[in-house]
C-alpha cells in the first residue's frame, strides 16, 4: 500500500498547496463578494434564477439520490460487509462519545437551533400540502408539522453527508494511499487518474465553494440573529457594528479551535456543546412541557416512518418543494463531499456498520428528538396562547421564534443566555471543522499546516462580515447560492452509490480471516 504523507509545511501556508484548486475556489468566492458589493441586485437575481433552475430540473434527482444513498448504506451496514474495518488501524483514534459529538455538532451548527424552533412552527401554522384537510393550528396539525421537519433533517439529509461517500474516501485514502480530497469520490467512475487531472481539480473546487457558502452564510446569519436577540433582551443596538463584533468573537473561537487541532480544540468544543445541549434538553423535559414533547415526538416520528416514501418523493407542489424539501436536500448535498472528507478523517478504525449506524440512523433520530424538544415546546406554547410564537416568527423570522419559545420556558432568565451560548458554540464547531476540512482538500494532508487553517477560518468570517456590510440581502443570496453549488456536487456524490459496495466487498475479502 502507498504510504500516506502528512504535511511538513515549510511556510505559513505549507508546501503542499494545490494552487489550481486554491485559486479556483478562493477566486470564485471572492468574485461573488465583489459582485455583491458592486451590484447586489444583479447577484441576487442571478442566484434566484439559478436557484429556480436547480429546484425545477434537479429537485427530483436530489430526492432520488438522497433515498438511494440512504438505502444502499443501510443494506451495507446490515450485511456481512458491515463488519469491514476502515482506516487501516487496529482501533479507533477517539472514544465513541467524542466521535459522535463531533459529527453531531459539525452538521447541526446554528441552523440546528434556529430551524428546530422555527420549522415545526411554520408547518404547524401552515400545514404542508402533503396533508390536505388538516386544519392549521390544531392538535391534528402537530404530527404533520413535525414529520416534515423530521424529513428535512432526518435519515436522507444525514445519509448524503457521510455514508457511502465516507466508505469510498476511506478506502481510497487509508487503503490505497490517495489524497484525502473530494475528487476521490469520482474514483469509482474515472479511476485513479481523476486524482491528477482537471476533472478532479474542478470537483475539489466545487466542493470547497459549496461548503464555504454553506458555512459563511450561517456565520453572517448568526451575526444578524444574535444581534437581534441582544437588542430584544438588553437594548443593545441592532446595528452593523454589533453584528461585526459577534462575528469577530465567533471567528476567534473557531480559529483557535481549528488551529489547536482535531484532538484538542475541536473535540473539546464539540464535547462541551453536546453536554450543554443535553443539560438544556433535560431542563425542558423535566420542568417544561415534557409529556407533551414526548407525545409529539412519538406521533410525529410514527407519521414520518409510516409516510416516509410519500414524504420523500412528494412532487405535488413545486413551489412549496422549492422552498422546503428541495432546498434542504440541496443544502445538505452541497455539504456532502466535504462532510464526508471530515467523517473519513475522524473515523479511522470504525467499521462500516458503525459509521452507517451513527451517521444515517442514530444522528437523525437524535436530531429529530431535539426538534421535538424545541419545536414541540413552541407548538405547546402556541396552543396555550395563540400567537405567542407564530406572531414573532411572522414579524421577525427565526431568531424571534427561538426567543419567543425560550422566554416562555421555566428559568427563562438562565435559559435565554444559555441558548445564545449554545448557538455560538454550535456554529463554532462547524467553523473549526470546515476550516480544517477545506485545508485538507487543498493540500491532501490529514494534518494541514496551521497557516492554511487560519487563512480559511478568517476568510470565511471576513466574507460574512463584508456581505453583512451590504445588508442582509448579501447573506440571503449566499445562503441560496449553496443550492446552486449543489448542482455539480450532486453528481460528485453519485459514484459512491456503487463504489461503496464495490470497495466494501473488496475489503471484506482482504479482512475475511479476521472477521470470521
Amino acid at each position: 500500500m502507498s504510504e500516506v504523507k502528512e504535511s511538513t509545511g515549510n511556510s505559513f501556508l505549507g508546501k503542499n498547496i494545490d494552487w489550481p484548486v486554491f485559486g479556483l475556489s478562493g477566486g470564485l468566492v471572492l468574485l461573488f463578494v465583489i459582485g455583491a458589493l458592486v451590484d447586489l441586485k444583479l447577484i441576487s437575481d442571478w442566484v434566484n434564477a439559478s436557484f429556480g433552475f436547480a429546484c425545477k430540473y434537479l429537485g427530483a434527482y436530489w430526492q432520488i439520490l438522497s433515498m438511494v444513498t440512504f438505502l444502499v448504506g443501510l443494506i451495507l451496514a446490515f450485511t456481512k460487509y458491515g463488519r469491514v474495518k476502515l482506516g487501516n488501524v487496529a482501533k479507533p483514534e477517539m472514544s465513541t462519545f467524542r466521535w459522535v459529538a463531533i459529527i453531531m455538532c459539525t452538521l447541526l451548527a446554528g441552523g440546528g437551533v434556529f430551524w428546530s424552533a422555527a420549522e415545526p412552527m411554520y408547518h404547524f401554522t401552515s400545514v404542508p400540502p402533503h396533508f390536505p384537510g388538516v386544519e392549521a393550528g390544531t392538535t391534528a396539525a402537530i404530527a404533520p408539522a413535525l414529520s416534515l421537519a423530521f424529513l428535512h433533517w432526518g435519515f436522507l439529509a444525514w445519509a448524503v453527508l457521510g455514508s457511502t461517500s465516507a466508505i469510498v474516501l476511506m478506502y481510497c485514502h487509508y487503503h490505497k494511499g490517495m489524497a484525502l480530497k473530494p475528487r476521490a469520490l469520482l474514483v469509482p467512475l474515472f479511476g485513479e487518474k481523476v486524482m491528477h487531472n482537471w476533472i478532479g481539480s474542478a470537483a475539489d473546487a466545487a466542493s470547497i465553494i459549496s461548503v464555504a457558502a454553506g458555512t459563511i452564510g450561517p456565520i453572517g446569519f448568526l451575526g444578524l440573529q444574535v444581534s437581534f436577540a441582544l437588542q430584544h433582551l438588553f437594548g443593545i443596538p441592532d446595528v452593523y457594528m454589533t453584528q461585526l463584533v459577534i462575528i469577530i468573537i465567533l471567528v476567534a473561537i473557531y480559529t483557535i479551535s481549528a488551529v489547536s487541532g482535531l484532538h484538542r480544540g475541536i473535540q473539546l468544543l464539540s464535547r462541551f456543546n453536546v453536554i450543554l445541549t443535553l443539560i438544556l434538553m433535560a431542563i425542558i423535559l423535566l420542568f417544561g412541557p415534557g409529556l407533551f414533547i414526548i407525545d409529539a415526538f412519538m406521533s410525529g416520528f410514527s407519521t414520518y416512518i409510516r409516510e416516509f416514501p410519500v414524504l420523500a418523493f412528494y412532487r405535488g407542489n413545486l413551489g412549496w418543494l422549492s422552498w422546503w424539501t428541495v432546498f434542504f436536500f440541496g443544502w445538505f448535498i452541497g455539504y456532502g463531499p466535504m462532510m464526508a472528507v471530515f467523517i473519513a478523517r475522524i473515523s479511522k478504525g470504525r467499521s462500516i456498520r458503525e459509521i452507517i449506524m451513527v451517521v444515517s440512523l442514530i444522528a437523525p433520530v437524535v436530531t429529530n428528538f431535539w426538534f421535538s424538544v424545541l419545536g414541540g415546546s413552541g407548538i405547546y406554547y402556541e396552543l396555550q396562547n395563540a400567537g405567542s410564537v407564530s406572531k414573532a416568527l411572522s414579524a421577525n423570522g427565526l431568531p424571534a421564534a427561538l426567543l419567543a419559545i425560550v422566554e416562555q420556558m421555566p428559568m427563562a432568565a438562565i435559559m435565554v443566555p444559555a441558548f445564545l451560548i449554545l448557538i455560538v458554540l454550535f456554529l463554532a464547531t462547524t467553523g473549526d471543522s470546515m476550516a480544517l476540512t477545506i485545508s485538507m482538500a487543498v493540500t491532501g494532508d490529514e494534518n494541514p499546516s496551521t497557516g492554511i487553517r487560519v487563512f480559511w477560518a478568517i476568510m470565511m468570517g471576513a466574507v460574512a462580515a463584508v456581505l453583512l456590510a451590504v445588508g442582509s440581502g448579501g447573506i440571503s443570496a449566499l445562503q441560496s447560492f449553496i443550492v446552486v453549488t449543489a448542482i455539480p456536487v450532486g453528481f460528485i456524490i453519485l459514484p459512491p452509490i456503487w463504489g461503496g459496495p464495490k470497495y466494501a466487498a473488496e475489503l471484506y475479502e482482504e479482512q475475511k480471516a479476521d472477521l470470521t
